[in-house]
């Protein structure tokens, strides 16, 4: 059965890629004002989004989950169409995106029955949600079909991927509630900086270092210790490196993760992507960090 692969806007997929893999968007909304809300990359650039948030350290945007009506939108040309829809939303524990499109497919469901939509909660979000999309793109132009990618993408490939990053300070977390297991490390008080990992829906602290450089350094001591500790194959994952507003740092970190990867016998290196408005309006505008997901062959 022929079917559609839609995310929301956390995947961070970029333009050229949604139009190679046929992936469709369902954006977020963002403010600074709490009155109007723009939809992100269509209405508002995410340079723009970091500009402001640089320009004005104190003043937190918001973001807005895309509507039950904005899902149905998506949903039913393919519904009408034919096709069942795959929909991959952001973890539930920051956003409840997953949710609007679960009552949206409800709705769907109950006048068109045959209506086959899968929605799934990814773990994760921009880097780590970008690659599991790509994932499930790769598997249907590889011939899967709509039971098989969804069977792959509810198994091995959703519970090893990771994001392991660092922020400039702990502010927007906090503010933004979403701080966590995070909250115990105390960084905001001591000035120390916060390694933060991603995994199996939820963040976690994963120590503290002194300064902005041992902290990117030690992202990089935990991407290759993940490795050993679990038994796992580091050229059987995809990666990519996300970057906030400073792309040079991004690039110079990519570099970083690329060596490494190279230690451990990775041919292929890194990705650079922006991280989206999602995102970094809970992070801050210098978070970094790297996402890996296994590659649908190895699962």
């Amino acid at each position: 059965m022929e079917y559609q692969i839609i995310s929301d806007g956390s995947c961070d997929l970029e333009t050229d890629l949604k139009e190679k893999y046929n992936v469709e968007i369902v954006p977020f909304y963002v403010s600074f004002d709490e009155k109007k809300y723009y939809k992100e990359i269509e209405e508002i650039a995410i340079r723009d989004v970091y500009e402001k948030m640089v320009s004005n350290p104190k003043q937190y945007p918001k973001t807005s989950l895309p509507s039950v009506q904005n899902y149905i939108d998506a949903f039913m040309p393919h519904i009408e169409a034919g096709r069942a829809i795959i929909c991959i939303c952001i973890t539930t524990s920051l956003s409840g995106s997953y949710n609007s499109a679960s009552n949206a497919k409800e709705i769907i469901c109950e006048e068109h029955p045959e209506a086959k939509i899968t929605v799934i909660n990814s773990y994760g979000a921009t880097v780590f949600q970008r690659l599991y999309v790509i994932e499930a793109a790769r598997m249907q132009k590889h011939g899967y079909n709509y039971e098989q990618t969804v069977e792959k993408l509810l198994g091995q490939m959703r519970d090893t991927a990771r994001i392991i990053f660092t922020v400039g300070d702990l502010d927007y977390l906090q503010h933004g509630g979403r701080i966590g297991k995070v909250a115990g490390i105390a960084g905001s008080i001591l000035n120390l900086k916060p390694l933060i990992i991603l995994a199996d829906g939820s963040i976690d602290s994963s120590g503290i270092a002194r300064s902005r450089k041992k902290s990117i350094l030690k992202t990089i001591e935990l991407l290759k210790s993940h490795f050993k500790e679990n038994d796992e194959k580091p050229e059987h994952y995809l990666y990519s490196v996300g970057f906030g507003y400073d792309k040079h740092e991004g690039e110079v970190y990519r570099e970083m993760i690329n060596n490494a990867l190279k230690e451990l016998g990775v041919k292929e290196g890194a990705d650079l992507v922006q991280i989206g408005a999602t995102i970094c309006v809970h992070t801050g505008p210098y978070a970094l960090g790297v996402g890996f997901v296994k590659r649908f062959e190895f699962c």
